[in-house]
């Protein structure tokens, strides 16, 4: 497996220092540079194969939200900063993480194993058992264990769990892409639900609690195969 080649980028030499000192302890992860300005940085990712940018959000000459949009699709981005109220911002560009300074070294570890393994699926299985959803002026987190099932409406998910129901403006090809598919399943156009939390199957359509959820005709096969897979 080949190692995961990054940069740094922040204004803050002290900073700079500390990151580079902390990638040289995690192991499967090369530093290939360092830079103060996100516009240099830019040039170098057009030249060379970076895989992750460690990136400080308040810079002078670009910030490092602008960057990421420059870059992405082209390099994943972990934000390394001071500044928590940017976090929404940041997850919305699709970060892999949110690194809050001062930064843990624990912390910095944890964050690089996840994408360690996010981008090798054959190294391990992911711990995340969550997922941050925007949902009106703030991002949510909402455990695996606690969704019951999930309802399309218009632009809008309705996350229905445990105690609570969420609205989030998200798609269903995203929510599938970031859920465990072992765990949870589409059965209708407007429904996934989440397998354990299922009461019964009756007559095509899925108890879950006092819900009745239909299963639709496109989902049918699927759904019937996997549920019969798990049939004593």
């Amino acid at each position: 497996m080949n190692n995961i080649k990054c940069i740094i980028v922040d204004d803050e030499p002290l900073a700079i220092e500390i990151l580079e000192e902390y990638v040289q302890k995690v192991g499967g992860v090369e530093s290939v540079g360092s830079f103060d300005s996100g516009i240099e940085a830019l040039n170098f990712i057009k030249k060379n194969a970076v895989d992750l940018v460690l990136l400080d959000i308040q810079m002078p000459d670009l910030t490092g939200l602008q960057m990421a949009e420059l870059i992405r699709g082209e390099s994943n981005v972990i934000f390394t900063t001071a500044y928590a109220e940017h976090a929404i911002e940041g997850f919305e560009l699709e970060a892999k993480d949110y690194l809050l300074k001062p930064i843990s070294f624990e912390r910095f570890y944890k964050s690089m194993e996840r994408f360690q393994k996010s981008n090798n699926p054959g190294s391990g299985k992911s711990d995340q058992d969550y997922i941050f959803v925007k949902s009106e002026y703030k991002l949510q987190k909402i455990r695996f264990e606690d969704i019951h099932f999930i309802e399309g409406m218009k632009d809008y998910l309705r996350i229905v769990t445990n105690d609570s129901k969420v609205m989030t403006l998200q798609s269903f090809t995203k929510m599938e892409k970031n859920l465990p598919a072992d765990r949870f399943m589409r059965v209708h156009k407007s429904y996934m639900v989440a397998i354990d939390k299922i009461d019964s199957v009756e007559k095509g359509k899925i108890r879950i609690g006092e819900e009745l959820i239909p299963v639709g005709e496109a989902y049918k096969d699927g759904f019937y195969k996997s549920v019969r897979s798990r049939e004593i």
